[in-house]
């Protein structure tokens, strides 16, 4: 097990929310017993907080940061970027969907992969997929040959390449190199949503690539209304992500530091 891979493991079963905001509170209870006031600080802290992040207001606190680091390609941009390759990485996935009879890509690699294959589209450059995950035994596979699947079927797209290995965002940066380099593509475009580009376009930077961010997904330019100061489960959703992204953020950070 890799470093990253571990993180990546802790950070999502006790470092985001509402997990870490659930256990928060539980330390708060534990010190009132000691500590009255301290302990009702922290359960009360913790409360707050968790109720913030479950809202849209909330969640753009966390996103407009991440996003505002990256800006979307103009149209025609693609064209004059001078890039040799377009790079799609992977999301999540549905597993067992039974009007597809199989797994499908997820609401998030799906708008990565439509904004992809329009620049596909405008451009005529080659495209690669990346994203692994697949099980030993064969019943789940990998995320990348799922997109290339809905790529093709889907929108009209060819894939090149299909980097199948990968399990975090390092990897996928990692493990395309090989591909990317052995048709002397040194200059891509990196689609992924734009919450995610920050850490995305620093690992393919690290790998050597000169990267053209091309984000989509932007989840915090719409307009502010009063219902989204409202608690909801996608606001919630919203900020698990976001934090997650500035915690991997940070790790890299951290791993730069001690290097």
């Amino acid at each position: 097990m890799t470093a990253d891979f571990a993180i990546s493991v802790l950070s999502h079963v006790v470092l985001l929310p509402p997990m870490n905001l659930f256990l928060l509170m539980a330390a708060g209870w534990l010190l009132a017993r000691r500590w009255p006031r301290l302990g009702r600080g922290v359960g009360s802290l913790a409360l707050g907080v968790l109720v913030l992040l479950c809202t849209d207001a909330g969640a753009r606190l966390l996103a407009a940061p991440l996003e505002s680091r990256t800006r979307a390609l103009p149209p025609g941009a693609a064209q004059r970027s001078g890039a040799q390759a377009i790079v799609i990485l992977a999301a999540g996935r549905i597993e067992r969907a039974p009007e597809y009879g199989g797994d499908i890509p997820d609401r998030i690699a799906l708008a990565r992969l439509r904004y992809g294959a329009r620049l596909q589209h405008e451009t005529g450059l080659p495209l690669l997929v990346s994203g692994g995950n697949a099980t030993a035994d064969g019943k789940v596979e990998a995320k990348a040959r799922g997109m290339a699947r809905a790529l093709h079927e889907d929108f009209r797209t060819p894939v090149r390449w299909i980097e199948a290995g990968s399990a975090t965002t390092a990897q996928n940066a990692q493990l395309s190199a090989p591909l990317l380099r052995a048709a002397r593509v040194r200059r891509i475009l990196l689609v992924t949503d734009a919450m995610h580009m920050p850490r995305a376009q620093a690992c393919f930077a690290a790998a050597g690539f000169e990267v053209v961010a091309a984000p989509t997904m932007f989840e915090s330019l719409g307009r502010l209304t009063p219902l989204q100061f409202l608690p909801s489960a996608n606001a919630l959703q919203r900020s698990y992500y976001a934090t997650y992204e500035w915690m991997g953020l940070a790790w890299y950070w951290l791993r730069a530091a001690r290097a």
